[in-house]
């Protein structure tokens, strides 16, 4: 029996020549049996090959001319298969999001700096006008952004930005961050009001402690060693760089261990908070199908929880100020008429409001937003660690000569050798060694 067959794979169109199976070499590849019609869109090619049996072997599908025979690959050899473009497509593609997160984290955490950093500074300068109402200040700002970010809310919600769904998410973890805010704010002052200044910022340390900690408690994540050793020479490095010379350590005795204690649990209370909106943002994604919460969601509700808890807790917190809550309605529209400079004799003592106090407003929502967009697209350490890094800076821009301020300050005596060692703990926990992948949290399923 003879049978006329042509090649299915690549090479010149073979003759149509009488062939007896019977007679087959080894080394020779005959093509198959002519495809059906209904194969004819995608064509799959069969080689057979007769090592004292049938061979059938699948060749990739392959484009053909119409007169049946593929063209050659330029380079004379078959090319990869799709399955090789698919999966080299797929790792560049993978590749190329993983370098534009990279660089999307590192500019956010650039504007978290500079805003950290013209956020202490502009907080200095509205207290020059505003040294007899910090009070005041706070509570402006606390109420300030509810009604501002609410604003935002509404118009964004309007344009199409957020959603039902984002609006339609569970309270209760806005309920808590409020709450946390709140908390943090209250023994924070209380503390403050006791504790010197230059303590301040060596106890500040342990908020970084904290979210690490409550990481790994509540959202599984596991940090490399470097990691772990690069936050740890961060929080040496400011406290070299900011409390060095001073008698911080003296003051830290005078006060006594139950205020360094609520202090060291204010900054639990705001760990806290950030870890929590952590959470917010992981379990948003999982709610909306692999989309994100807008921001201004999370900023609304959160402040306006925190204002209600701000207002439980005022009797507190104007005893911490020491205003008498009898007296707080006077002094906060004394308050009032500083910040906006008017009021007569009153208006002499506030030279600079409003606009200080209204840049330092500005710039404090902007910190605040920023801070929390670093957070959403990364971690509540990496945020951390971004807001860390401003407290030296400002320390430095705080020996400029800056207006309203007076005789500048000089640097701390170690402080050179405490930014060194900070911005070597920051380099030390984003080395990623090879072979490893960033601390991720845990599978929950």
């Amino acid at each position: 029996m003879t049978s006329f067959v042509r090649r299915l794979t690549v090479g010149s169109t073979i003759p149509h020549v009488p062939v007896h199976h019977q007679k087959f070499k080894p080394t020779i590849e005959i093509p198959a049996f002519p495809l059906l019609p209904h194969n004819i869109q995608r064509p799959l090619g069969i080689a057979l090959r007769s090592r004292k049996y049938w061979r059938v072997e699948a060749v990739g599908p392959v484009g053909r001319s119409e007169g049946g025979d593929s063209t050659k690959k330029a380079g004379g050899g078959p090319g990869p298969g799709p399955c090789s473009y698919s999966l080299g497509d797929r790792t560049t593609e993978v590749e190329r999001r993983e370098r534009n997160r990279t660089v999307e984290v590192v500019v956010a955490a650039g504007v978290t700096v500079v805003l950290g950093v013209g956020n202490r500074v502009l907080y200095k300068l509205a207290l020059v006008p505003l040294k007899h109402y910090p009070f005041f200040l706070a509570q402006l700002a606390t109420f300030g952004y509810v009604l501002v970010y609410f604003s935002v809310l509404y118009l964004r919600y309007h344009a199409g930005i957020v959603t039902d769904e984002m609006l339609s998410m569970p309270k209760a973890p806005f309920l808590a961050v409020g709450l946390l805010e709140a908390l943090g704010a209250a023994t924070g002052m209380a503390a403050g009001a006791i504790l010197s200044g230059a303590s301040i910022p060596i106890l500040s340390q342990t908020f970084l402690v904290w979210q690490i900690l409550l990481s790994i408690i509540f959202l599984g994540r596991r940090y490399r060693i470097n990691q772990l050793l690069g936050c740890f020479l961060v929080a040496v490095g400011v406290i070299i760089s900011v409390a060095s010379g001073s008698s911080s350590g003296h003051s830290l005795k005078e006060a006594g261990m139950f205020w360094s204690l609520l202090m060291i649990v204010s900054f639990l209370f705001q760990a806290a908070d950030t870890v929590l909106k952590e959470v917010i943002f992981l379990d948003a994604a999982q709610r909306l199908k692999g989309g994100s919460i807008d921001l201004f969601v999370v900023n609304s509700y959160g402040s306006a929880f925190q204002a209600l808890f701000i207002c439980l807790l005022l009797p507190f917190l104007s005893k911490l100020w020491g205003i008498p809550f009898s007296q707080l309605p006077n002094y906060l529209k004394d308050g009032a008429a500083c910040f906006l400079n008017i009021g007569g004799t009153l208006s002499s003592r506030c030279d600079g409001a409003p606009l200080l106090p209204l840049l330092f407003v500005i710039v404090n929502m902007g910190f605040n937003i920023s801070l929390l967009h670093l957070l959403k697209i990364s971690s509540a350490v990496v945020s951390s660690l971004a807001s860390t890094f401003s407290v030296p800076i400002s320390v430095y821009v705080f020996t400029l000569p800056l207006p309203y301020l007076g005789v500048a300050s000089s640097l701390p005596t170690g402080f050179v050798a405490g930014a060194i060692i900070l911005v070597t703990g920051l380099l030390i926990y984003a080395w990623t060694p090879s072979g490893s992948t960033a601390a991720l949290p845990s599978p929950s399923n």
